[in-house]
């Protein structure tokens, strides 16, 4: 019998909420994807490039047009150079980059150092290749980290440090006192850090991203992961990228090779033209705050208690004082009885605690959201009828 090298590896619960969403025709807020429509002038430039003929194979980092408008791209906004030929690669969206960086870095033994809740994938790639994780789990309800417990946790096995800013699910944001602190911990070390950076746009309430590559201390032992689906509302494109020194960029293109090899080519010319459209990417802080701030105004109408997310395009909402349920069954209530699906936050911590906290993708129209509104609405009202609050 055929088994996965790791028997701990799940079925993914953003799969799991999807299907019974769609087996009880709900409002999918689970999976993280926008329902709104990807520029026509973008998919005319992809178009035009299958058009002329750029549909074999593109070089194995990735077209050299591509990387250069990324280079530039990253420069222009942390100051700091990447040489798009050696330090740039192209890859088959961020979770491939992500997979081919932990495959190449982690060996049997080694600790990787991981922050929950954190995104489902960074841990079973780990334990795949041998390597142990290591958790740090970020104290609610402002999901803040707690640093000198990541350096006791520092030893002669720590290889690898997993940051996520902001951060998938709580929308945290990682503050230039949270960098300092991250370089304090790693100075003096061989520890490398792999910063998962796809949601680098979508930031609120006036706050800048602080990238990895503002920090040349950091950037130096450091693989970037972007992700143009984010960028562009193409997450079914999968295309993405990683940044990192020379040096470590080789190592991880001997994986990437026999991983996929190259990326989509006539999708790889269209996003180096329509990069030039900086207002493409630099309007999405704008766009989603406005729906953050709707949906989270219809979540506070109700009657919902909420700390708004500093970024990303999801919403953690708690419902301790409405019911006894964990997350998980509470999920499951929601999708099958009200029709609106989200998804549980335990499922983003190792052990699976009940965190009485659901997370809700608002990246929908705004009838969408505004029907989910209605439906949890609906849930909000029976709960406290049931607890007599009515």
């Amino acid at each position: 019998m055929i088994r996965a090298k790791d028997p701990n590896i799940k079925t993914s619960v953003f799969a799991v909420m999807s299907k019974m969403a769609n087996a009880y025709n709900a409002v999918n807020l689970s999976q993280g994807f926008p329902d709104f429509g990807v520029s026509q002038d973008l998919i005319s430039l992809v178009n035009k490039y299958m058009i002329e003929g750029y549909n074999q194979y593109a070089p194995m980092p990735g077209v050299g047009v591509l990387r250069e408008k990324l280079s530039a791209k990253i420069e222009k906004l942390y100051k700091y150079n990447y040489n798009p030929e050696t330090e740039i690669t192209i890859t088959a969206g961020g979770t491939q980059a992500l997979h081919s960086t932990i495959s190449t870095i982690v060996n049997d033994g080694d600790e990787v150092i991981i922050f929950e809740p954190a995104y489902d994938s960074y841990a079973p790639v780990v334990r795949i290749n041998g390597g142990r994780p290591v958790y740090v789990r970020l104290k609610y309800p402002d999901y803040e980290v707690n640093w000198e417990a990541v350096n006791q946790m520092i030893n002669s096995k720590t290889k690898l440090i997993i940051i996520n800013s902001p951060q998938n699910p709580s929308g945290k944001i990682f503050s230039d006192e949270d960098m300092l602190n991250l370089i304090r911990i790693v100075s003096g070390t061989k520890i490398l850090i792999l910063s998962d950076e796809v949601y680098e746009h979508i930031i609120f309430d006036g706050k800048k991203h602080n990238s990895i590559a503002k920090y040349p201390e950091l950037a130096e032992r450091s693989i970037l992961v972007f992700s143009f689906g984010k960028m562009y509302h193409a997450t079914g494109w999968k295309l993405g990228y990683f940044a990192a020194p020379e040096k470590i960029t080789e190592e991880i293109r001997k994986i990437h090779q026999f991983t996929v090899f190259a990326a989509n080519t006539p999708i790889q010319y269209a996003l180096a033209e329509y990069l030039d459209k900086e207002d493409e990417y630099l309007k999405l802080p704008k766009f989603y705050q406005d729906k953050r701030d709707f949906f989270n105004g219809m979540l506070k109408d109700i009657g919902f208690d909420i700390i708004p997310a500093g970024g990303t395009y999801f919403q953690t909402v708690n419902f301790s004082d409405l019911t006894d349920e964990t997350d998980f069954q509470l999920a499951e209530r929601l999708t099958k009885k009200f029709g609106i699906a989200a998804i549980p936050m335990s499922s983003f911590y190792h052990n699976e605690e009940n965190t009485k906290t659901l997370r809700f993708c608002f990246a929908k129209k705004d009838e969408v959201l505004k029907q989910a509104a209605e439906k949890l609405d609906e849930f909000y009202t029976q709960a406290k009828k049931q607890l007599n609050l009515f």
